[in-house]
């Protein structure tokens, strides 16, 4: 349980931001009456998908039905991952989320079953609940008996300081509006009150399992103390009833990580170095007994989340017959797959499908289409993306890039703007203009442009198969 507790800490750490293809998504883009808006939280346009995965994100939400499947199909740069990005961002950090390529299952050291089954245990969180005696009140007076062989002192009345706890004892004097109580003091409990500079007038929460000590804020009692304050200063209520009091604690895990805890001696560090390795099955079901005592019990509860695969068409016809079965386990998280292929083979079969997804599998989801980009929508994504890179751009260079992304695909419009920012940098402009855009444009071919290059130039390339013009376009077609 204390490496659960140390794993939920570790996760408040501050992330590094950066700029990515999806960054900029911040949810759906939804109404109150689960309307997706034209443009809103940075989605823009594809409405009725986006509806439609206002309504599984309900469903998810609630929490009640498991093993539900959902496939987003459409055209390359529609907006699929963009719309599994923004169920994720709308369900926040309470629910968890993990998201997988299907070609990774191909790469990994692991069996492709197992990846899969660690996949989905990252999609399953369990919401543990465990009451911590806590010792609540505002701090009175510390006092801080100093060996004399260090400092010479006797003692004093002062905030310790961050030296060396190590041989040094002393009280603390704690109050309620109630009651009034002195705790002896060791060397640890100095050191954790020195580091959090706590003094005579702070009201404090101290763990009494972990040790650990929560400044709350300012004594509002204390608040005459001094002419002036920080504008960080916290001012609360002085407790009230009992200094000690016994309060639910929440740690929120995912059962892949409770797997790992459990199956390496130096588990909690294998979450970190990735190093997980096959989990045996005796583990798993050990730990799903344990879950369901708790639950039981009500001391837990699972957090059934989402599970999305990208690229789904990669995985052969063992990976689908294996999510065909972990579907129906009562603990499944929701499955959210995205494929771009239309009609084509299964693969690991010579047998031809829908999004290369056997019929079978087929019949289990629920598919939502999203529909090529609009002019105006176009526009729109370029606004965004210019404000996401931070890339100042004349009204013209938007005109000359939405045209862009129109003739060749929307992504390769997107690479432009940080390639035309360094353009513009270069000329030492300050905001990017047509110039910028035609420059780059040159510099940088598209994949139409690249292709009408190829077959124009193939004879000299190495293993040059391709014949003839009529072969050139069958080549491109395929």
């Amino acid at each position: 349980m204390a490496e659960l507790k140390r794993l939920s800490e570790s996760r408040d750490l501050t992330r590094i931001e950066r700029i990515g293809a999806h960054s900029h998504i911040r949810g759906l883009g939804l109404d109150s009456s689960m309307e997706a808006r034209d443009a809103s939280e940075g989605m823009v346009g594809q409405l009725p998908a986006r509806r439609a995965a206002g309504l599984i994100l309900q469903l998810i939400r609630q929490g009640k039905i498991a093993g539900r499947a959902v496939l987003i199909a459409g055209q390359p740069g529609t907006g699929k991952t963009a719309l599994a990005m923004g169920i994720a961002k709308s369900l926040g950090a309470e629910t968890p989320f993990a998201s997988v390529a299907a070609s990774e299952l191909f790469s990994l050291d692991l069996s492709k079953t197992e990846a899969l089954t660690q996949a989905f245990r990252r999609a399953i969180g369990v919401r543990i609940k465990e009451e911590a005696e806590i010792i609540e009140g505002e701090v009175v007076e510390i006092s801080i008996d100093r060996p004399l062989a260090s400092s010479g002192a006797g003692s004093s009345s002062a905030a310790p300081s961050g030296a060396t706890a190590a041989g040094k004892s002393g009280r603390l004097t704690l109050k309620t509006t109630d009651m009034e109580t002195v705790y002896e003091l060791g060397g640890k409990m100095i050191e954790a009150l020195g580091k959090e500079k706590v003094q005579s007038g702070d009201v404090i929460a101290l763990d009494k399992a972990s040790g650990k000590v929560t400044k709350l804020g300012r004594s509002i009692g204390r608040s005459r103390d001094y002419d002036a304050v920080g504008p960080h200063t916290k001012f609360v209520k002085c407790p009230d009833g009992e200094l000690q009091k016994r309060k639910e604690v929440v740690h929120c895990v995912t059962l892949h990580e409770i797997d790992v805890i459990n199956s390496r001696t130096q588990g909690f560090l294998a979450l970190f170095t990735g190093d997980t390795g096959e989990i045996r099955a005796e583990v798993r079901e050990q730990i799903d007994t344990k879950v369901a005592e708790w639950r039981e019990e009500g001391k837990a509860e699972i957090v059934p989340g989402v599970l999305f695969i990208d690229e789904v068409h990669m995985l052969d016809i063992e990976c689908f017959s294996f999510l065909n079965r972990a579907l129906e386990n009562d603990m499944a998280p929701i499955l959210v797959i995205a494929t771009n292929r239309g009609i084509t083979s299964i693969r690991g079969t010579n047998y031809r499908s829908p999004h290369g997804i056997p019929p079978d599998f087929l019949d289990r989801l629920l598919i939502i289409t999203t529909q090529p980009y609009k002019e105006d929508e176009i526009r729109k994504i370029l606004d965004i993306r210019c404000d996401e890179e931070d890339v100042e751009m004349s009204a013209d260079a938007k005109v000359l890039l939405t045209k862009i992304g129109i003739e060749t695909s929307l992504r390769y419009a997107i690479h432009l703007i940080n390639a035309a920012a360094l353009a513009c940098q270069k000329r030492k402009g300050k905001v990017v203009e047509m110039e910028d855009i035609s420059r780059v444009y040159q510099l940088f071919l598209d994949v139409k442009r690249s292709t009408q290059y190829l077959m124009e130039y193939q004879s000299q390339y190495m293993f040059s198969e391709v014949s003839g013009e009529s072969d050139g376009d069958d080549a491109m077609h395929s």
